[in-house]
């Protein structure tokens, strides 16, 4: 057993003077999961009256929003349909130029695959793909789709009423036009608003209509009269009946009413519970996380992003290739979104600027346009926008990544402390008030850039940031709780090497140094084999990942590794909202959660408690090392089968955090508590699953949910009973 000082750490690290090999089973292997009746016994010894001078800092259960995939658009965003504004739809084809700007699929064949590959995806009818390729082939936008045959529906691309792509459909006869399939959340509401943006020569009214699966299926309708030459914006309301199935796909369509071409720029459909635009079920859950804090709009988007392509009326903003990840940017979601977003959610906003392509007068205009007063040039320009009173954002981050040659106009680490000096200074202009972080690169590899960074900027830095995306391509080969397991060590090494950061910047002369982790997952992916006839043991089905109970032990353990730097680490922004990463998934317009999710909340409840000492007796177990970013860690030895922190909470009460990350069956642990007079019942929240690797589903989104119950507390001990993969967070009251 070891006792930790306040001076070292606050809270418990696992002490592994208990281990034996005998009674723990190190040579147990690796691809069983052990269910022993008897639980292995541990003791965590918590000194409430020795407290920390620092509390745990409420921004390390932020979180990372990142125009990717359907993280923004079709996830955090309300707004139903899929390239709403019709543009030329560029797929990413997993390359890079040189300057780190994404190059685009342009065989036909391999985008036709993309395009079926992404629509059954989506859970769109079989018949409807054959239709949604030859369509793109005769000039309609990617997925939309004709309604009438081919030879009647002639189609062609326009131009916009401000510039861009716009569709152009000519039909023959009443009742031909465009169509897209799609999911509505008619499990939650069946009025939707729709807005169509559209002009005809000759055409004087269309129809808007949902539709469920099949030709004979029931149909709502919306006419849209007063169609012109002109441009014109017009909205209106579908409401679905109650006897509409929840679980079918619909189909939305632009329709003439009479022979005759019509142009259309965008067509939105959103439900009409949206909260600002926003996914409802998207804010209540974060809301209800108690989310502090939520990064945007990048990573590696950032580096190609403008800011003011954003602002303004939606149909004066352009759509622009993603040059990130390919697909599209239809600037729907800007900087007046998301701080929306943030004030429905109740969080803290913080925003990455572009100092890949982007300028320092970009992000200082950007700047003023969030917090300058209404006399400022960018101020006016946010008032006449809608927005008078400033949104005062204090976290800014001086770029993403751009050590990486996937970024957009990457450079070198003395290319970047020449931006940085420029960007500074333009920022700082624009307002002295603001928290600046400088992009480090990762700990695990990055400290010739991190030491050049440092030296070069030392008397104005504030903060740096790292990006621990650890994990590599994993052989078939291997044990599948050997990654695991891996993964459980981690912690640990960046605990080290972040305590290692903070010394080089106190050498360099930084004052008060910072660490600022802006993106955090676990990284495994699945590799080839490396032989004929290799055994395979490792799967997509029980390789650890974002969506499995690890992510949730592998989150938390890290912020009791932060924790434990205090004050160092002064935030986490963990990837992501939705549908990147761990966190929300949105399915089929369905809202559900990943283990972590759960986590993040319940370890939230933490936010401002004061540390206090404690001592942890367990048992350890081997990190065997099959991570390729961990093989060079000397560190990662060994981990604790059990990991704790003890905080005491503002009203009074003792917390406790504890993750059970061994893979040798359940653990007992005994609870002594000193200089703390307790309630007779603890509260007790339980986030376990059977294996490492399980998660949720659309089909099961509840597999992995926490469970609540209580332990009685008699003379300062309580006994609780962790299963493997856990996390738990205790709640023990003072006594009356």
């Amino acid at each position: 057993m070891r006792r930790l000082s306040l001076t070292m750490v606050l809270g418990a690290m696992g002490a592994m003077t208990c281990f034996t090999a005998t009674a723990f089973g190190v040579g147990f292997a690796a691809e069983q999961i052990h269910d022993s009746a008897e639980a292995a016994h541990a003791v965590l010894r918590v000194h409430a009256a020795e407290r920390s001078p620092y509390r745990i800092p409420p921004f390390i259960t932020g979180k990372f929003a990142e125009h990717l995939g359907f993280n923004i658009y079709n996830g955090m965003d309300a707004q139903i349909l899929r390239n709403a504004t019709f543009a030329d739809y560029p797929l990413a084809s997993g390359h890079s130029t040189p300057d780190g700007v994404v190059e685009f699929l342009w065989q036909d064949d391999r985008i036709n695959a993309e395009l079926r590959r992404m629509a059954t995806r989506f859970g769109w009818p079989e018949d409807a793909l054959a239709g949604l390729v030859q369509a793109r082939a005769d000039g309609l936008a990617s997925f939309w789709t004709r309604v009438g045959p081919r030879d009647a529906v002639r189609v062609s691309p326009d131009t916009g009423p401000r510039g861009g792509r716009a569709q152009r459909v000519q039909v023959n006869v009443t009742g031909q036009g465009i169509a897209q399939w799609t999911w509505l959340p008619l499990h939650r509401v069946r009025r939707y608003q729709f807005e169509v943006l559209t002009r005809s020569p000759q055409i004087t009214s269309l129809a808007v209509s949902l539709s469920t699966t099949g030709a004979a299926g029931p149909t709502v309708s919306a006419t849209i009269p007063g169609v012109s030459g002109e441009w014109h914006k017009f909205v209106g309301t579908l409401t679905v009946p109650e006897d509409w199935p929840a679980g079918d796909a619909c189909k939305l369509a632009l329709t003439a009413d009479a022979a005759g071409q019509f142009v259309v720029a965008h067509c939105f459909l959103w439900p009409a519970d949206n909260a600002h635009g926003a996914d409802p079920d998207i804010v209540r859950l974060l809301k209800e996380s108690h989310l502090p804090l939520l990064r945007w709009p990048g990573g590696n988007f950032v580096s190609g992003y403008h800011w003011e392509d954003g602002v303004g009326p939606v149909e004066a903003r352009p759509t622009k290739p993603n040059y990130a990840w390919g697909g599209v940017e239809p600037n729907t979601f800007g900087t007046d979104e998301f701080i929306e977003f943030c004030r429905a959610v109740g969080c803290e906003p913080m925003i990455c600027v572009n100092a890949g392509s982007g300028t320092p007068a970009e992000a200082a205009a950007w700047i003023e346009y969030c917090n300058g007063a209404t006399n400022t040039p960018m101020g006016a320009r946010r008032a006449a926008n809608g927005h008078p009173e400033p949104y005062g954002v204090k976290y800014w981050e001086v770029g993403n990544e751009l050590w990486g040659r996937w970024q957009f106009n990457w450079t070198t680490a003395e290319g970047y402390v020449d931006r940085y000096h420029q960007f500074v200074r333009a920022m700082h202009a624009a307002d002295p008030d603001i928290h600046l972080m400088a992009c480090g690169a990762p700990v695990f590899w990055g400290k010739a850039w991190n030491d050049t960074l440092i030296a070069g900027t030392a008397p104005e830095l504030e903060a740096i940031t790292d990006h621990p995306l650890i994990g590599g391509d994993v052989s078939p080969a291997v044990a599948p709780l050997d990654v695991y397991r891996d993964f459980m060590a981690v912690p640990e090494v960046l605990e080290q090497k972040w305590s290692a950061l903070r010394a080089d910047m106190e050498r360099a002369g930084v004052r008060d140094p910072r660490l600022a982790v802006t993106e955090l997952q676990l990284f495994a992916h699945l590799g080839r084999a490396t032989g004929a006839g290799e055994t395979v043991h490792l799967t997509r089905e029980n390789l650890v990942n974002q969506g499995s109970i690890t992510e949730a032990l592998y989150d938390v353990l890290i912020y009791h590794a932060a924790v434990r730097l205090a004050p160092f680490v002064e935030l986490i922004t963990h990837s992501a909202v939705v549908n990147h990463g761990g966190g929300l998934r949105k399915e089929r317009e369905r809202v559900y959660a990943n283990p972590c999710y759960y986590a993040q909340a319940d370890f939230a409840a933490l936010a401002n408690a004061t540390p206090v000492t404690a001592e942890l007796e367990c048992a350890s177990e081997p990190a065997p090392r099959v991570l390729p970013d961990l093989r060079g860690a000397t560190s990662a030895a060994r981990f604790s089968a059990v990991d704790a922190l003890a905080a005491l909470a503002p009203d009074g009460s003792l917390l406790l955090s504890l993750v059970h990350r061994g893979t040798q069956g359940p653990v007992k642990l005994e609870v002594e508590l000193s200089d703390f007079n307790a309630a007779a019942s603890a509260a007790v929240r339980t986030l376990a699953a059977d294996a490492p690797w399980t998660g949720n589903t659309l089909e099961h989104p509840d597999a992995v949910k926490p469970v609540d119950s209580t332990a009685a507390v008699h003379d300062g001990k309580l006994e609780l009973e962790l299963p493997p993969y856990t996390v738990m967070c205790v709640r023990i009251p003072p006594a009356n």
